[in-house]
């Protein structure tokens, strides 16, 4: 089935700027723009696999991963044959955070399983949701979510990790202040234990205890900063387990000790809104 842009479509979304669906078609499923559109095209694949076509290229998008279509470029897309694809669709005007974004004419990001790929089906959701109810503020609630999956997008394309490693750095984020075992996150991403090390390292330029580490130190300054935790406090929230390890490792990062830290940053404070 060919799909063809409908002039009451098009005076929807220029109304609207946000409109959204989700569509599971089978292989005859295709829509054709010999002109373009004013908006911008986003898909997120649900299972399956889709085609795009531009005059300069053709791309296809598959499951867990987002393609974009740039505005006013002519184009064609649909479901590729022997498939079905199941997916969600946005259209939506140029917001600012599209600029992060490569200047191509179709834009395909793989979101790793995990809590990205939450994050973005979550937010795309929201889109549909919110685009369908109209509710107060709407508009600028599927702004804020397309604002998210397009900056999580670019940070994907920006950095190119590995896979396994990307999913590495959100196990670490979400269990920092757990207790750690690197035989753990290995297995969690299909990854032997010197295999997860050795690519860890040349993806990150540190090891995967450098970066639990670092990720830690940063979290235990925030809390003595702004949330008046204690030196020891702070090191048992982050997830360390010896007070001693802690300060030598936030002294050589930091050159103070944590106890310094904490006074100098709440005696800054109190001047500054002594000031104020």
């Amino acid at each position: 089935m060919t799909r063809y842009s409908n002039p009451k479509s098009d005076q929807l979304s220029s109304y609207t700027s946000i409109i959204s669906g989700h569509f599971e078609e089978s292989d005859s499923y295709k829509n054709r723009r010999p002109n373009g559109m004013k908006e911008w095209l986003l898909f997120f694949t649900l299972e399956g696999e889709g085609y795009l076509r531009t005059p300069g290229a053709k791309k296809f998008c598959s499951k867990g991963q987002i393609a974009l279509l740039r505005s006013g470029i002519p184009h064609e897309y649909g479901t590729t044959k022997g498939s079905r694809w199941n997916f969600y669709w946005v259209h939506f005007h140029k917001l600012p955070e599209i600029d992060y974004l490569p200047n191509d004419e179709i834009i395909i990001a793989a979101i790793p399983e995990g809590t990205m790929l939450n994050r973005v089906q979550q937010a795309i959701s929201d889109i549909l949701t919110d685009s369908r109810e109209q509710a107060s503020f709407w508009h600028m609630l599927c702004e804020n979510s397309l604002r998210e999956v397009i900056l999580l997008a670019a940070r994907l394309l920006e950095q190119r990790l590995d896979p396994r490693i990307e999913l590495s750095l959100q196990y670490l984020s979400r269990n920092m202040n757990q207790t750690f075992h690197l035989e753990d996150l290995a297995r969690s991403v299909g990854l032997s234990l010197s295999r997860l090390s050795h690519l860890f390292k040349q993806e990150t330029g540190e090891s995967v205890l450098e970066h639990l580490n670092r990720l830690r130190l940063q979290q235990a300054a925030l809390l003595m900063e702004h949330m008046g935790r204690t030196a020891t406090e702070a090191s048992l929230d982050v997830g360390f387990n010896n007070y001693n390890h802690f300060a030598a490792l936030f002294r050589k990062t930091y050159g103070s000790s944590p106890r310094t830290y904490k006074k100098e940053k709440t005696t800054l404070h109190v001047n500054l809104n002594c000031n104020e």
